[in-house]
């Protein structure tokens, strides 16, 4: 049975990586951490940075890694049809194109750490330029479907595939030594917004930290995220939806976005881990 579930880099979690929309934005995302360093996401020339769709594979990919026992290898086969399945999307001709690009754009789009990713094998924090995928191959067909394909003429080019993925070693470097947050599957694809499940995974890094309440300044939470609104009003517009939806999950006991002094931030407590 398949695992429920997902063994994610808590390094890389904390880092701004997809936009929450699937729009045409090729801009870098910049951030820097309050630690120090500098961190960048470059899309690759004539591809947008990678988006909500992106944000669901990355995890089903990641998911799949750790059903395999974390081969040292990174190598992770499947079909498109299940994959996409896995992660509750029709399978047709158009979302196994989309399915295809999101596979090519996590191996394409650029990683830059400048002092920031940290390495729990070294015990530092890196420079590097790294992908979240290192290899993608996909095949149309298995070589016996091919040879059937003459008697089927109604069945064209673009029917699914095979796909071979290898996880970046960066990621599965943090994941062996179990530097590592973990989700539970189940629940972050019931989460209907893009936003709440964004917000799960950084939870779960401060639940993997040690932390049962989370503050931080509403403008931290923003870069992170990210979000593109700025003002306090507008970002609580959009957080609201999304905090219910965690409530409502039970991964949290409550979300308030409030002021304190000058400064407008955001405190979570945490639930139990869902069971």
């Amino acid at each position: 049975m398949p695992s429920r579930f997902v063994l994610l880099d808590r390094a890389l979690e904390v880092f701004p990586i997809f936009r929450l929309s699937d729009s045409s934005e090729e801009s870098a995302i910049v951030f820097a951490p309050e630690a120090g360093g500098r961190w960048r996401v470059l899309p690759n020339p004539g591809d947008r940075l990678p988006g909500t769709f992106d944000q669901d594979v990355f995890i089903e990919v990641c998911r799949r890694y750790h059903d395999a026992g974390g081969p040292a290898d990174g190598v992770v086969h499947f079909t498109l049809h299940a994959f996409l399945r896995s992660i509750g999307r029709r399978a047709d001709g158009r979302t196994y194109e989309q399915l295809r690009s999101s596979l090519s754009r996590l191996e394409r789009t650029t990683l830059e750490s400048n002092g920031a990713y940290w390495s729990a094998a070294t015990g530092s924090v890196l420079d590097l330029r790294f992908s979240i995928l290192s290899g993608v191959s996909i095949d149309r067909r298995r070589t016996s479907d091919r040879e059937q394909l003459a008697l089927f003429p109604s069945i064209t080019a673009f029917e699914p595939g095979d796909a071979r993925v290898i996880l970046s070693p960066p990621l599965r470097s943090n994941i062996s030594v179990g530097h590592v947050s973990l989700l539970s599957s189940a629940l972050y694809f019931a989460l209907s917004s893009p936003v709440a499940r964004r917000l799960y995974r950084l939870l779960e890094v401060a639940r993997a930290e040690g932390s049962l309440a989370w503050r931080l300044p509403l403008s931290q939470l923003a870069e992170r995220v990210p979000l593109t609104q700025r003002y306090p009003s507008h970002l609580q517009r959009v957080l609201q939806p999304a905090h219910e939806m965690l409530v409502s999950s039970g991964i949290v006991r409550s979300a308030d976005v409030h002021q304190v002094r000058r400064q407008w931030v955001v405190d979570y407590v945490l639930a139990s881990r869902p069971k």
